[in-house]
């Protein structure tokens, strides 16, 4: 069992002592105001990050803030790390009712997360929250990530056939590089693309078939001819309609190129790929942003400023993550918190050691706080905090280095089971 609080406290020495008074100093309750004045200008895309997934006491503390931040700062846009061509069943279901609460949680939300109580009360409150209001003021939802797992990755077909018919209603036939009888033939079977075997056996994956690379090259033509036609597209079509048509476009593409890597034989393999899923994830969450201020959430490592690392195959892997490039593009637009957490005790996580920065944010009397980051590394000033090693693969501790390109970190001291 975790150590008590009493216990651990006595564990700090004098200086430990003075050094939490100054990190107490920089704490704060988890609420939209204190968000708020950590950040000299109100941020276009707002994230918090998480440790682990599939924690609901994680999900619960993002609901209670994103609520408040949508009903105090007018945020208009709340998207997590899910399936974002899945994600359309929900919009459309926050937006105009359309499907079942059930039914949009199970196809909705990939990765299994639709079983998780605290993502489908977001839903349901999304819904209420736009129930009776105008549609310029709904709360819109979105997923950012590709239509991808660890398995592997979907075939393009729905992203490059919704693509087609998009451009095959509104422009003159003969400007279409292709027709959707071709795009069938190429396509061939879904199962092709969605081989499990080849996330492991490059030799099993379809991405550098010669049907593949004409795909990618049709794909990129539906692209160019989407971009060549914005004129007439603004006046035929919806803004949501165009919206939806630049989101299949880039899907369709980014699975491609990913399918493209998936076949790749070189050390260099699954670097590439983690670096396309969270290009793929930068590009969805710069969309998102031009359409108003959204709130994000997703795992820390996807939403840092600094790059990434992890092992997967037994391989050190680093690349920059979705945060990153965002943060390339937008500046002060973007800003990040990162969730971290004392135990958890289900998981073989306990009490954090006192010389971890979890260890001296767990000696802090509230149970969940939100800390400014900058001034905690102030207050740390020469010490520096040892990295925190985790005994559970499904959790990532906070990484010291990163404290300066954080913007604020909501700690969790005790993660129960669900």
């Amino acid at each position: 069992m975790p150590t008590s609080r009493k216990s651990f406290n006595r564990r700090f020495n004098d200086s430990v002592e003075c050094m939490a008074t100054d990190i107490q100093d920089t704490a704060h309750a988890v609420e939209a105001a204190a968000v708020m004045e950590l950040l000299r200008v109100r941020p276009r895309l707002l994230a918090l990050g998480e440790p682990t997934h599939g924690e609901e006491l994680l999900l619960e503390v993002r609901n209670d803030l994103f609520r408040q931040l949508v009903e105090r700062e007018g945020y208009r846009t709340i998207t997590i790390e899910s399936d974002c061509l899945a994600g359309l069943v929900v919009d459309d279901y926050v937006t105009s009712g359309r499907g079942t609460l059930d039914e949009v949680m199970e196809r909705g939300i990939s990765h299994g997360w639709g079983a998780f109580a605290a993502n489908r009360e977001l839903v349901r409150w999304m819904r209420a929250y736009n129930d009776g209001r105008p549609a310029s003021e709904h709360l819109r939802f979105a997923g950012f990530d590709g239509p991808l797992e660890i398995t592997g990755a979907a075939s393009p077909r729905q992203a490059l056939t919704a693509l087609h018919g998009y451009l095959a209603a509104h422009v003159d036939a003969d400007l279409l590089p292709c027709s959707a009888e071709t795009l069938d033939r190429l396509l061939g079977a879904d199962d092709r693309w969605t081989e499990p075997a080849a996330m492991r056996d490059p030799a099993r994956s379809v991405g550098r078939s010669a049907e593949a690379g004409e795909l990618r090259l049709l794909a990129d033509d539906l692209r160019a001819l989407l971009d060549e036609q914005t004129p007439h597209l603004m006046t035929a079509t919806s803004p949501e309609d165009r919206y939806r048509a630049h989101l299949y476009g880039r899907t369709a593409l980014g699975l491609l190129r990913y399918h493209f890597w998936m076949a790749d034989t070189s050390p260099g393999r699954l670097a590439r790929l983690v670096g396309v899923r969270d290009r793929m994830m930068a590009d969805n969450l710069l969309a998102v942003a031009d359409r108003g201020p959204a709130l994000v959430h997703a795992h820390n490592g996807h939403l840092q400023r600094n790059k990434s690392t992890m092992r997967m195959g037994g391989l050190p892997l680093e690349w920059w993550s979705a945060g990153a490039l965002v943060s390339a593009q937008l500046g002060d637009g973007y800003a990040f918190l990162a969730t971290a957490l004392g135990t958890i005790p289900h998981q073989g996580v306990d009490t954090p050691p006192p010389d971890t920065v979890e260890g001296l944010l767990y000696a802090l009397p509230q149970d969940r706080c939100l800390v400014d980051a900058p001034r905690l590394a102030t207050a740390l000033g020469d010490t520096r905090p040892a990295p925190r090693v985790s005994p559970y693969y499904g959790y990532a501790p906070l990484d010291p280095a990163h404290l300066a390109g954080t913007d604020g970190i909501v700690f969790v001291t005790d993660v129960p089971q669900s």
